[in-house]
């Protein structure tokens, strides 16, 4: 074959050098040539000339064909990763390919990467009782990651596409009634969380805003809390962070009671002597320490115990916020503002249980008004 059409020349028994011509260097003026030894049939072997010519044509890098998923997957979390999330998502993502991905595939060329070798992963990753979460959660890295390969012309088309991952099944929603709730506030009370799980449950924060909370954000005179900030205990040192999306800085309403607990809270605090990465901190460990989430849900279990309630996650108390709010005929909109979701239609969507109840009570009042009180 003409050399800049491309060769293949025979290196032995089924092995095979392909050499793509790919122009001259603009200040050797030197050749520059894509070498690949590939081991098959002379089919085979064509075949993959036959694409790399393509790859050329299109004015795509090969150079893809001479790095291992691995090393790119390296430039990808440093380029194009970190810059732009959260030190906890980018600290999930080197987990999630360090646990699953760089092991079976970490060492094969990026280029050569097919459909079938991530199908093969995928189900590996079912056979080994992974949850559904999990490979979905492993497909969408990888998609993202071979999308950004596409665009920085490493490759061709994304490996990724058009793959079939499990379905996720929706686990049914925990939350507490009004009645456990109270009496949860009231075994977590004598604790020295009780304050801290009593913001959680009345306000619907997450852990990482509640626990993040300064003194300066409470405007005791409006009674409200500004969420501006979470924190996070990422590789043994503490980490504050803005919060999780745009929306999910707000201003939220305190109930007069849990003004009056902060506000005996902070006379009691003021003249602890705290860490420097717990200064001005709401809440702290008895030593003064900030509090992790992991550290606080072992004595919310505890707590638990104690009030009699089902069991359930710290999290769950963020939906219990939400689903007591709406049961008590609080707006949707208001709901989804107080916790920071991306949109109104995604309050609706996740709480979607609590709806009916909502819905016989308009019904009511509607008719009403309508009608007046029936007997």
């Amino acid at each position: 074959m003409a050399r800049k059409v491309g060769q293949i020349i025979a290196r032995g028994d089924r092995r095979w050098l392909i050499r793509v011509y790919l122009g001259r260097d603009h200040e050797t003026k030197k050749r520059n040539y894509h070498n690949r030894t590939i081991h098959g049939s002379m089919r085979e072997a064509q075949a993959y000339l036959t694409r790399k010519l393509r790859e050329r044509d299109l004015g795509r890098d090969l150079e893809g064909a001479k790095i291992t998923l691995n090393e790119y997957l390296d430039r990808w979390l440093k380029t194009a990763v970190r810059p732009r999330v959260r030190p906890k998502t980018f600290q999930d993502y080197q987990g999630m390919l360090h646990r699953y991905v760089r092991p079976v595939l970490g060492e094969q060329i990026l280029a050569a990467l097919q459909p079938l070798d991530l199908q093969a992963m995928y189900q590996h990753m079912t056979e080994r009782g992974l949850s559904a979460r999990t490979i979905r959660y492993a497909h969408v890295l990888m998609k993202g990651a071979m999308q950004q390969a596409v665009r920085w012309r490493l490759l061709l088309e994304n490996p990724a596409d058009g793959l079939k991952v499990p379905q996720q099944v929706r686990n049914e929603m925990r939350s507490l009634t009004v009645e456990q709730a109270r009496v949860l506030l009231k075994a977590a009370e004598g604790t020295e969380y009780g304050p801290v799980l009593a913001v959680a449950l009345t306000t619907g924060m997450r852990p990482s805003e509640y626990l993040g909370l300064k003194w300066q954000d409470i405007d005791w005179a409006r009674q409200t809390v500004s969420v501006v900030r979470s924190i996070r205990r990422l590789n043994g040192k503490w980490c504050f962070s803005d919060t999780k999306r745009l929306r999910s800085r707000r201003s939220i309403k305190l109930q007069n009671w849990i003004v009056s607990l902060l506000h005996d809270l902070h006379t009691k605090v003021g003249a602890q002597d705290f860490y420097p990465e717990a200064r001005d901190l709401i809440f702290t460990t008895p030593s003064g320490q900030p509090i992790s989430a992991d550290y606080l849900a072992k004595h919310f279990r505890s707590i638990i115990d104690l009030a009699g309630v089902p069991r359930l996650r710290l999290y769950d108390l963020r939906h219990s916020a939400a689903t007591i709010a709406l049961a008590a005929g609080v707006s949707p909109k208001v709901v989804s503002e107080q916790l920071g979701h991306a949109s109104t239609a995604f309050t609706l969507d996740t709480y979607a249980h609590v709806l009916p109840h909502m819905q016989d009570e308009a019904a009511a009042r509607v008719e009403a008004m309508l009608f007046g009180a029936t007997a």
